[in-house]
């Protein structure tokens, strides 16, 4: 798994590409909660995640009970289908917001 983080429209966008498994997802959670404690909104492109297994949405999960602790927020962006099926069958779409593109995404957080 790779991953690249840059700022936009006062949000913090995380790009992962690959694969989010048992080897990958600790890195993942690393930089998802590094970038949570920017508090500022933090975005999630899965856009290239072709696979995302239960540690990499148990990842994506704590990330997003980090956020909204401190009173930000984690939006998903751009899901990839791979990743849609996995959260729609852990009924985790109802959980997170999914915004279909990053452009979307930084209008969701904007004030």
């Amino acid at each position: 798994m790779n991953h690249e983080i840059k700022e936009d429209g006062g949000a913090v966008i995380v790009a992962l590409e690959g694969d989010v498994d048992l080897q990958s997802s600790p890195d993942a959670r690393k930089v998802l909660l590094e970038c949570v404690g920017r508090k500022m909104p933090v975005l999630v492109d899965l856009s290239g995640v072709g696979y995302i297994d239960s540690s990499g949405v148990a990842s994506l999960v704590e990330s997003l009970q980090s956020a909204r602790k401190t009173g930000s927020n984690l939006i998903l962006v751009a899901v990839s289908e791979g990743a849609r099926r996995v959260l729609e069958l852990a009924r985790l779409d109802k959980v997170f917001t999914i915004c279909d593109t990053v452009e979307d995404g930084i209008a969701q957080v904007r004030p």
